[in-house]
């Protein structure tokens, strides 16, 4: 008897507006939807993990940028929240990096941008000191919980505004960009 080995993937995301079906073969795909802001990102992403006991997590949405351009999509491994960044106390973490192994587990390698995600829990209008690609509200939170778990992790994010040029009513329009953009990323960059 030959058995198929299924990987089984849980794809978090904050709000329904960012959601999209994916089709990774040899692939059990899960959906949670986390809510928005770190504490409801780590909750939900701790009980998928126990309840579903995924090989990996992935973090697919949107984000904002200082340096890049919308529709930029990044595939991102190292995690700073900039909330924690300012506290200065033994113990606290506020980077997490992965390496890459469940990326190329996943995608080809072919025209990936590799980057950096800053999480906090407001959105950015100015860009005073923030570090990385790309900003988010939820992947360093989820990012902790994996490594907490001992849960490969990375996210996928689409570019829907610069920091500073764009509203946040004009980044909840270009929701449906994101989910056409990062769609059609995982069509053209899974490994078949």
């Amino acid at each position: 008897m030959n058995l198929l080995l299924i990987m089984k993937i849980l794809i978090v995301y904050a709000i329904p507006q960012e959601k999209i079906e994916v089709n990774i073969p040899n692939a059990e795909v899960i959906y949670v939807e986390t809510g928005m802001g770190k504490v409801n990102a780590a909750k939900k992403t701790m009980r998928a993990i126990c309840e579903y006991h995924p090989d990996m997590v992935i973090n697919i949405g949107s984000a904002g940028t200082l340096n890049h351009k919308v529709g930029d999509i990044f595939v991102c491994n190292h995690f700073i929240d900039r909330d924690l960044r300012k506290v200065t106390l033994d113990g606290v973490v506020s980077e997490i990096e992965f390496g890459n192994d469940a990326i190329n587990r996943i995608f080809t390698g072919r025209d990936l941008m590799y980057g950096t995600c800053n999480t906090g829990d407001s959105f950015i209008t100015q860009g005073n000191d923030i570090e990385g690609d790309v900003i988010d509200m939820e992947s360093f939170a989820e990012a902790d919980v994996c490594r907490e778990m001992g849960v490969p992790f990375f996210a996928v994010k689409y570019v829907t505004d610069v920091v500073g040029q764009n509203s946040s009513e004009e980044w909840f329009a270009k929701l449906a960009d994101a989910r056409a953009g990062l769609k059609h990323f995982f069509d053209n960059n899974v490994k078949r």
